[in-house]
């Protein structure tokens, strides 16, 4: 019996518009960086990725059009970034009625400032964090302290994710602005939940009471049954043999 002859599965070559948008792409790159560069590194990289997913969805378009030749790398570099400043994301809904979308902020005339970046040398985002009529007061001294030495332990990346989460910004929102999953961010919540107990020691207290706990080995040795010599009873002053 002759086994039959499995297809070939040939992977599709890409379209050449794709070439054409390559050889663009460090003009466009550079017009964006530019554009940006009074952001800090993290949110230029941010900017210019969404120029150039701009650009490229403009591209494709002119492309169906049967158009491409209109396309010039400048052109759509100054379109992603004229896109972008007006809030408009390639993926996202214009949300007017969201207070965190830059669209909405725009449109709507207000800025939302971020608590954890407002005043880093006297530490005021810290107050919304522990402002708290129920948290005495030693309390909330020893956290306005023990905080910001914590995060000077966590990665740069992992410090922005501790403070978004600390000042209550909800698991998708700051999946969503770190690139991440839902699932990734309570899993770094958890991991800082443990971080924060091992920089307190209590894992290693924990750890201490669980030994303290459990039963300590005799420092005597067991006892052994005595048995008197063969003659009569032990005399006082007389060394009793053990035996079984």
């Amino acid at each position: 019996m002759i086994a039959p002859r499995k297809p070939v599965r040939r992977q599709a070559s890409s379209p050449d518009w794709h070439h054409q948008f390559l050889a663009m792409l460090p003009v466009i790159g550079n017009y964006a960086d530019h554009a940006f560069r009074h952001l800090d590194p993290e949110g230029r990289e941010d900017a210019v990725h969404e120029v150039l997913a701009n650009a490229v969805v403009a591209f494709a378009r002119l492309v169906q059009l049967g158009k491409p030749h209109l396309a010039y790398p400048t052109v759509l570099a100054r379109y992603g970034v004229a896109q972008l400043r007006e809030g408009r994301r390639v993926g996202n809904r214009l949300r007017i009625g969201e207070v965190l979308s830059e669209y909405a902020q725009r449109k709507k005339g207000f800025v939302v400032e971020r608590l954890d970046r407002f005043d880093k040398e006297s530490g005021e985002w810290i107050e919304a964090v522990v402002e708290d009529a129920r948290t005495p007061v030693p309390d909330q001294v020893a956290f306005r302290i023990d905080f910001p030495a914590w995060l000077r332990l966590q990665t740069k990346r992992n410090r922005r994710i501790a403070e978004a989460l600390a000042v209550g910004h909800p698991t998708g929102e700051v999946a969503r602005r770190f690139k991440l999953s839902p699932a990734r961010i309570s899993q770094l919540r958890q991991d800082f939940h443990q971080s924060w107990r091992e920089f307190h020691g209590e894992t290693a207290a924990a750890a201490g009471a669980v030994a303290l706990a459990e039963p300590q080995p005799s420092a005597c040795p067991p006892a052994q049954a005595r048995a008197a010599p063969r003659g009569g009873a032990s005399q006082p002053g007389e060394p009793v043999p053990y035996g079984t």
